[in-house]
């Protein structure tokens, strides 16, 4: 990856590679200045020729992949890739635990009140806060990747999956079911909604077609409703039955439903229901696209968008594997993508902790008290440590987010999972929390394996 670099006076200079960075470091030139992202400080320049750098978003319900990219007669360079975990259900979660609590104290332990949500008034454009974090938290890292780099323009990932042209295939006019692109927005709809695998015996890593479940000869129509994805023999042993029909008679299809673990009443069920059901994932980047547009465009840069279908083409023109990030790298037009091949830094939104003291059971009830400090012994929870243990069972150097408790004894969040019982004695802080936790995942090959990450 890229290594980010100020000047003396704490401004935005062009991105260096990691060999350059590391003989600034040694020759006393420069200084860290933030680990994640990497950023370092120059020490005897003020100012600098910079070049066109671009950030691409690829909005997504649970994970948002940013890239920045510096563009150039040849194609555009990968310079950083980066992986923004979202918390929004954890949001929605906290809020629906603090209404039934707020609705055991009208109805237990005092009088009755009447809930109070018929008088309040919310703004035209307000958005729930579940979904309010994602804008928020997107337009937080596009800032504060601006203060580290002259971003000059945004691309973005603007409609996912538009399920209104999808309901309706016949509206004309619309770029993406034209020319090279028709196609890809119904395909990538449907891997997602039937989790890549056969809606009828639930085969995985093998080519899926697209299948009418009520075939076109019975009356069905080319609705996206009406679509779902099936593998070669499903498809060919189905033919025009109904589904119910199929599932009871064929024996071919039992054979792979015994082979893959499945009984013939739950796959059934299972079609029946997901036929109904919408992509919640797309209900909430649909819902918050706009907003994050809007917001994209208040920053005064230059914001160009694209689609799903688009990515997905450009993707797989230039024989990239799919990740979130390298989805944002693919955003928008684009001729070639080079360098793409690098680790990618997940940023987990973690929050800044809880204001409430109380730990309760599943069942409501107090099951311990939080301590009261923030702090113990220097640390707070959130911070990156890096702990390096010499003696005992827990040997070995430990860099992750710090859960402090009062004894001293910590617990360490690494990649490789939690480590419990590492004391304050041996953390040392490379970066006080901020509401937000970091890794770093390994570089992938042109095989879509993962390589060794660089350090």
């Amino acid at each position: 990856m890229a290594v980010f670099v100020l000047d003396k006076q704490k401004r935005p200079l062009m991105p260096c590679s990691e060999k350059r960075a590391r003989l600034l470091l040694e020759r006393g030139r420069a200084a860290v200045h933030k680990r994640y992202p990497f950023t370092i400080r120059l020490k005897d320049l003020i100012g600098g020729d910079t070049q066109p750098l671009r950030l691409k978003l690829d909005p997504g319900s649970k994970t948002t992949g940013l890239a920045l990219v510096r563009e150039a007669n040849d194609g555009q360079h990968v310079l950083c890739l980066f992986e923004l975990v979202h918390r929004g259900f954890q949001i929605k979660k906290a809020l629906q635990q603090r209404a039934a609590f707020r609705r055991r104290r009208r109805s237990a332990n005092l009088r009755h009140r009447a809930p109070r949500f018929d008088n309040r008034t919310r703004p035209e454009e307000w958005l729930p806060p579940s979904l309010q974090h994602r804008i928020d938290t997107v337009m937080a890292w596009m800032q504060r990747l601006n203060k580290l780099a002259t971003i000059t323009a945004l691309d973005q990932e603007l409609v996912r999956f538009d399920t209104q042209k999808l309901a309706n295939p016949e509206i004309s006019g619309v770029e993406y079911q034209q020319g090279t692109l028709l196609g890809y927005e119904v395909r990538e709809y449907l891997l997602e909604k039937w989790g890549r695998e056969c809606a009828y015996c639930g085969a995985t890593n093998t080519p899926l077609e697209v299948e009418h479940i009520v075939a076109r000869s019975r009356g069905g129509s080319n609705r996206v409703s009406n679509l779902t994805l099936s593998c070669h023999d499903c498809n060919t042993e189905k033919d025009r039955q109904p589904v119910a029909d199929f599932v009871a008679t064929s024996k071919g299809l039992r054979r792979r439903l015994k082979k893959h673990g499945y009984t013939a009443e739950a796959r059934l069920e299972r079609v029946q229901r997901q036929q109904r059901r919408p992509l919640r994932d797309a209900s909430a980047v649909n819902a918050t696209r706009w907003a994050l547009f809007n917001a994209l465009k208040a920053t005064g840069l230059p914001v160009a968008v694209g689609t799903g279908g688009r990515t997905k083409y450009n993707r797989q023109r230039l024989g990239i594997p799919k990740t979130h990030a390298l989805d944002a790298a693919c955003v928008g037009p684009l001729d070639a993508l080079h360098d793409w091949q690098m680790p990618t830094l997940t940023i987990k939104a973690t929050g800044r902790g809880s204001y409430q003291r109380t730990r309760l059971d599943k069942y409501g009830f107090r099951r311990g008290i939080l301590m009261r400090q923030k702090q113990v012994h220097g640390f707070q929870t959130g911070d990156m440590v890096n702990a390096i243990v010499r003696t005992g069972k827990k040997i070995g150097t430990h860099t992750g987010r710090v859960a402090v408790r009062k004894t001293g004894s910590f617990n360490i969040q690494t990649e490789q999972g939690a480590v419990q019982g590492i004391s304050h004695k041996y953390c040392t802080v490379i970066q006080r929390g901020d509401g937000y936790g970091f890794h770093l995942l390994p570089a992938i090959n042109l095989r879509g394996d993962a390589g060794q990450a660089v350090a």
